[in-house]
């Protein structure tokens, strides 16, 4: 016997995750590299992390793994600025309406990339 699991959600975390191997393969298409950060994250880091500064909602997608976070590098350097990412950024909106990058935003998360919930 199974357990429930919501399938239009497992969906989107499918989709998603082909998108970021789609990501992935362009970073290193363009010359550079990429290193994992955070795709999951428990309510009580979401807290911690509100608490301590480093996020400003509960509202996370990393809480449905719909969000992941990565580092890219080039020629050793990891790139962080929007003008430096705004091509990966471009690419990944550009891969499906429901996605979206940190980059983008008023509060800029340069290394976020996330797909909005089903």
């Amino acid at each position: 016997m199974g357990i429930f699991t919501d399938m239009g959600l497992v969906e989107a975390q499918w989709a998603f995750l082909k998108d970021v191997a789609a990501l992935i393969d362009f970073i290193e298409s363009e010359g550079d590299m990429a290193s994992g950060g955070e795709l999951l994250r428990t309510t009580y880091q979401q807290t911690e992390y509100i608490r301590t500064g480093r996020s400003k909602t509960l509202n996370s997608l990393h809480l449905n793994k719909l969000a992941i976070d990565l580092a890219i590098f080039h020629d050793g350097v990891w790139l962080q600025d929007v003008d430096s990412l705004k091509k990966y950024g471009a690419f990944w909106q550009g891969l499906d309406p429901d996605n979206e990058w940190g980059g983008f935003w008023h509060f800029q998360d340069t290394p976020h990339f996330q797909r909005r919930l089903p």
